[in-house]
């Protein structure tokens, strides 16, 4: 496994080690990820740690209970001790729970802003924020999904939805032309999905960030009240611990999730006033209907969550479909032995869908002596209520749809085969312990407040009380969103990062650093059709360079704008400059050359890992940018590689 240059990794690191930066950056997802690409950016070394081990795009596969071993914490079952438990799940790699989500990509709703606001939160209005999400939705390239990959379960929820008079939207994600492979949950096998593993973390190494993955963070040290930096160790396999880490800095930003914030602030000593750290957990109670059809659905196939259904969103609910994979399905039906092997082998005709809950309730995350951090959570009356509304809606447009039968995520609930028997159960009380209920989406832990009666950070992420400590994840939020939270979590960070600088509340040792700026704004139709570039040949991908060729004596060959062609010369799409950030490049300008980068000015290596990475190697799985600076073009090589030179009629010889 080739690893970026700046990523190190803990079987890289054989004794105790120290390092200074300006700040570190505990976690790498959707907020510790931006911040450090932003502060990269603006000239400040930024160190980040992240528990979780690097997995590169080429290693993931559809194989989930691999994924749930690699890339999630405790196999994604996490518990929030309550009537009824919930189960949840959090990322642990290089890039987060961005890696495993959907990558839905909502603004927070208006009238959540206007909440927060009235909260005490400053700076939240919706033109203040509009930029941000702006920027946001630019970087990671968001927009609805190709027609051609939507598959038959989202169609069918969407088809009963509007049957019943609903309305239906299309899913925003994060993504680049996505395959529709559906295996959102087992990390993105293309890198069309714009985690921040191939967006935000590349970005800020390009800029000098210094990434270490495998490393456990033990504390926030301090001096008096003033944070000086963290200790922590590398783990090693099995869990086994591995050399010490110390980590000098004048700034510690905390990015690790809405329960690994808290416990981490808790066991460094912190102690906010009016206990606020820890409480008003939300998370988004989710529950699954499993519907049966007489056709083949293939569930599989097509991407995760085409659609929402938001006519209930006034009432706090959104309806959703999306597939899980065999051995996760396995898990929540209530069938064992045969019966389960049945019920399996009918796994191609089956829809699961079901309701997201705006909660109204809280929990709580705690640390608790000799059982470590533990998490509780209240499902309040009116919640339930509305996840069995919920479970109700979603039935009434599966069996619109043309659903035989289904089962319903309620202990002892039986078989339902029709709207009248579905209506008739659910008429009925159900027991708040008989739920089957779940969440990816944790929020509130360390939530904003000017008030520190009420938050435990300021409006822009700053720990009262705490000099040079500062929380960027979605532990900000004050209270739960209703959508998807990612977008939420990045515009917050870049919000806050700007701010951080314009206050002078972090020390930056270098200049700024010259990147594109975010989007491709300027594209247009590339210039030179795709049969100028017939020689070149690519293993392992669907797809071509095309690019604006120029070829100047005695030069490789030169680039001004790159697209990427869906196959072989048919379509187009424009793509965001800063994907290929990951890799080294250098301005034709001598004068503006790095002087540590040995290669002549020129050339540019735009790191096309678009396959096979043992023949390619390096750069960033599946991307392709526009370069507005003239240089000379790379596919994919080592650092140490030259491309043959162009023929002199500007085409390039086969590399294949």
């Amino acid at each position: 496994m080739r690893v970026p240059r700046g990523l190190t990794t803990g079987g890289d690191v054989t004794g105790d080690l120290s390092l200074d930066c300006d700040v570190v950056i505990v976690g790498s997802g959707a907020g510790g990820a931006t911040m450090a690409a932003e502060l990269a950016e603006a000239g400040v070394d930024v160190v980040v740690i992240e528990e979780g081990g690097y997995h590169p795009t080429e290693s993931f596969t559809a194989d989930s209970m691999r994924a749930l071993r690699t890339l999630y914490r405790d196999g994604g079952g996490g518990m929030a001790v309550g009537r009824p438990s919930v189960v949840f799940a959090e990322g642990r790699c290089v890039g987060g729970s961005t890696v495993v989500n959907g990558g839905m990509s909502w603004r927070t709703p208006p009238r959540v802003l206007e909440r927060w606001s009235a909260a005490g939160v400053l700076g939240l209005g919706e033109p203040e924020m509009e930029p941000w999400f702006a920027k946001a939705e630019a970087r990671h390239s968001v927009g609805l999904q190709d027609p051609e990959t939507i598959g038959r379960d989202s169609e069918l929820m969407r088809a009963g939805a509007l049957a019943q008079g609903w309305t239906v939207t299309p899913n925003r994600r994060g993504q680049l032309h996505c395959a529709g492979t559906n295996s959102c949950t087992s990390g993105c096998p293309t890198g069309a999905k714009r985690s921040m593993l191939v967006t935000s973390v590349p970005r800020a190494l390009a800029l000098g960030a210094r990434l270490y993955a495998d490393c456990r963070v033990d504390r926030v040290s301090r001096t008096g009240r003033t944070v000086t930096g963290l200790t922590g160790h590398f783990v090693r396999p099995g869990g086994r611990r591995g050399p010490r880490l110390t980590v000098r800095a004048a700034a510690v930003i905390v990015a690790a999730g809405a329960i690994q914030t808290p416990a981490l602030l808790t066991r460094s000593g912190l102690r906010p006033t009016r206990g606020q750290l820890g409480r008003n957990l939300s998370l988004h109670p989710n529950t699954t209907v499993v519907a049966f059809f007489d056709a083949e659905v293939n569930g599989w196939h097509g991407v995760h969550q085409a659609f929402q259904v938001r006519e209930f969103m006034a009432e706090g609910l959104v309806l959703t479909a999306q597939n899980l994979p065999p051995p996760m399905l396995a898990a929540i039906v209530p069938s064992y032995g045969r019966e389960l092997g049945a019920l399996m082998a009918d796994y191609n005709r089956i829809v699961t869908a079901g309701p997201l809950v705006e909660d109204s309730g809280t929990g709580r995350v705690r640390t608790i002596s000799g059982l470590g951090t533990q998490v509780f959570y209240r499902l309040t009356d009116a919640d339930a209520a509305r996840l069995v509304r919920g479970v109700e809606l979603t039935g009434q447009a599966l069996f619109a749809a043309g659903a035989r039968r289904m089962l319903l995520p309620f202990d002892g609930a039986p078989e339902v085969r029709s709207p009248g028997e579905l209506r008739n159960l659910l008429a009925r009380p159900v027991p708040k312990t008989s739920m089957q209920v779940y969440s990816i989406h944790l929020m509130g832990t360390a939530r904003m407040s000017e008030d520190p009666r009420r938050g435990v950070t300021d409006s822009f992420g700053a720990v009262h009380g705490v000099p040079g400590l500062f929380v960027a994840d979605a532990s900000l939020f004050p209270g739960p969103l209703g959508i998807n939270p990612m977008e939420t979590v990045v515009a917050l960070a870049m919000r806050n990062a700007r701010h951080l600088l314009e206050q002078r509340l972090l020390e930056r040792r270098g200049p700024a650093r010259a990147l594109p700026p975010d989007g491709d704004r300027g594209a247009r139709h590339v210039d030179v059709a795709a049969a100028a570039l017939r020689l070149v040949r690519i293993a392992g991908q669907l797809g071509v360079v095309d690019a604006e060729l120029v070829h100047h004596a005695d030069r490789d060959l030169v680039v001004r704008r790159v697209g990427a062609l869906d196959d072989a010369g048919v379509g187009e799409r424009p793509v965001l400059e800063e994907e290929l950030l990951g890799v080294d490049h250098e301005p034709v300008g001598a004068a503006d050359d790095d002087p540590a980068d040995d290669r002549a000015p020129g050339l540019v290596a735009l790191g096309v890992d678009l396959g096979d990475a043992r023949a390619f190697g390096g750069g960033v799985p599946g991307q392709l940018a526009r370069i507005n600076a003239v240089g000379g073009l790379e596919l994919g090589l080592g650092r140490d590689d030259v491309l043959d030179r162009v023929q002199a009629g500007g085409a390039l010889v086969e590399q294949a």
